[in-house]
């Protein structure tokens, strides 16, 4: 059979050309979208008067019938039929014969795969908030457990200063919530519908778009049908946010990795997460999080594939646009696994408290609030700075930490040095003193897990909200 756009053409096409050109391996993902689209179609093609309601009716009935078909994966796609929505229509006029035909009325293969790219990513964004939540739902769990559990904090891999766990966990939790507000901003540019806009000019028929809207539940339609089917920016908008997501994932693999090796000891990871080693029988590897990490160069590489495809098109529609489909699709499989990953591998996550304890009893990371202790009795924070400085050096040539000097060594350094050190250095107190908002005091994080839980909760009833709007 000729193509259902042939009859311009005197040849057939080339199949080297029909295979290279043909979408249908990546495209059939929106299957479902593509249906969905139609079925608004071509209700506001019989409430326009454009079909008689009896076409209107039968289409919507094989439109039905296709879409059962493709749920029961009894319809075989072919690369000869190019793309999803060739498939789909072809397999439509099959069933029901040419009244099929008459679904294509008033629109455009432009406005209609940007309208199934749409209600595509529009479904996976609030599914992806979602997964978010639960992922922050198990890092506030641990917080919770891990109120009194004391962690030396690093700056450039070094041991900088004591802080809670909890803090720790918390700012993962900051981290992903920013992404949450990220993708809840994007929906609304999502949520736009392009179906009506034609192939670039809109259509001759009395078509109704906001009606269209109404039934898909679009928020607008967009303003200019040139821009409504060149438009891309959401797919780079979402790409942008899930590489971010891949970061701060990616950033936090890398800590797990590191806490899980024999040399922190920090954590241990459920054995549901790991794997062995098919040589060395004591091994423990964490794959999941080292996939992860290595996973986020590619949703990079998709992001800047679709820039680059996009930077020197003119408008309108352009065959290069076909590749704006296969980054989106691998990104939305591969953030969906690092996320269903993340959030039990956290919650099932041991923490060795008394090997992080041993770690903070074993260190300078308390050397600050030394100088703050001199700074507090009158000597300028740069003059304590430098005697902390030599201090530190004196324990390290012989090899003690600060709470193993007596009262006299440390009056070698300064004479205000008195019994009140040994207090002050204690890894609760060094914790404790740091008592401003967004600090690592334990009630300044207690406060931070309260705040956290009910943006959390608000979250998921936003997930909640917005799934049963898209259904």
């Amino acid at each position: 059979m000729s193509k259902l756009w042939g009859g311009r053409f005197t040849k057939k096409t080339d199949q080297l050309v029909e295979e290279y050109t043909a979408s249908i391996m990546f495209d059939k993902e929106m299957a479902v979208e593509d249906i969905q689209g139609s079925l608004a179609h071509v209700t506001m093609l019989g409430k326009c008067g454009i079909l008689p309601l009896d076409d209107v009716e039968q289409i919507k009935d094989g439109l039905h019938r296709v879409r059962n078909k493709i749920d029961r994966g009894e319809i075989e796609f072919t690369i000869s039929d190019e793309d999803i929505h060739m498939n789909i229509e072809k397999t439509l006029i099959d069933d029901i014969g040419p009244v099929g035909g008459k679904l294509h009325t008033g629109r455009s293969r432009n406005d209609q795969v940007a309208t199934d790219m749409h209600l595509y990513l529009r479904k996976r964004v609030v599914e992806f908030v979602g997964m978010l939540q639960k992922l922050q739902e198990a890092l506030v769990e641990q917080a919770k457990a891990n109120l009194d559990t004391i962690v030396p904090g690093y700056t450039h891999l070094q041991r900088a200063q004591p802080i809670l766990f909890a803090h720790h966990m918390m700012a993962y939790v900051s981290m992903f919530q920013r992404d949450v507000e990220r993708l809840q901003d994007s929906y609304k540019r999502i949520n736009v519908l392009p179906l009506g806009a034609g192939a670039l000019a809109g259509t001759t028929f009395a078509i109704d778009r906001h009606f269209v809207a109404q039934q898909l539940g679009f928020d607008r339609v967009y303003e200019n049908s040139l821009d409504a089917v060149s438009d891309r920016d959401f797919i780079i908008e979402f790409l942008s946010n899930a590489s971010m997501i891949m970061m701060h994932l990616s950033r936090l693999s890398e800590e797990l990795i590191l806490w899980s090796s024999t040399e922190f000891a920090f954590v241990e990871l459920d054995d549901a997460f790991c794997t062995g080693s098919s040589i060395m029988p004591q091994k423990k590897n964490p794959d999941v999080p080292e996939l992860v990490r290595g996973k986020t160069g590619r949703v990079y590489g998709n992001l800047m594939g679709l820039l680059t495809v996009l930077k020197s098109l003119p408008l309108a529609y352009n065959k290069d646009m076909q590749e704006d489909k296969e980054g989106m699709f691998d990104t939305v499989r591969t953030l969906q696994g690092a996320l269903q990953l993340f959030a039990p591998m956290i919650a099932t996550m041991k923490v060795n408290r008394d090997r992080m304890r041993q770690a903070v009893s074993q260190d300078f990371s308390n050397a600050t609030d030394i100088a703050d202790y001199l700074a507090s009795k009158g000597i300028p924070f740069r003059q304590a700075h430098e005697i902390i400085g030599k201090l530190v050096l004196y324990s390290i040539q012989n090899q003690k930490y600060l709470l193993d000097l007596s009262v006299e060594e440390f009056q070698q350094f300064s004479k205000l040095f008195d019994e009140n050190i040994y207090s002050v250095l204690q890894p609760e107190n060094v914790v404790n003193a740091r008592n401003v908002y967004g600090g690592t005091a334990t009630n300044q994080v207690s406060d931070a897990i309260a705040r956290a839980s009910g943006v959390v909760e608000e979250t998921a009833r936003w997930v909640d909200e917005y799934l049963a709007k898209s259904k």
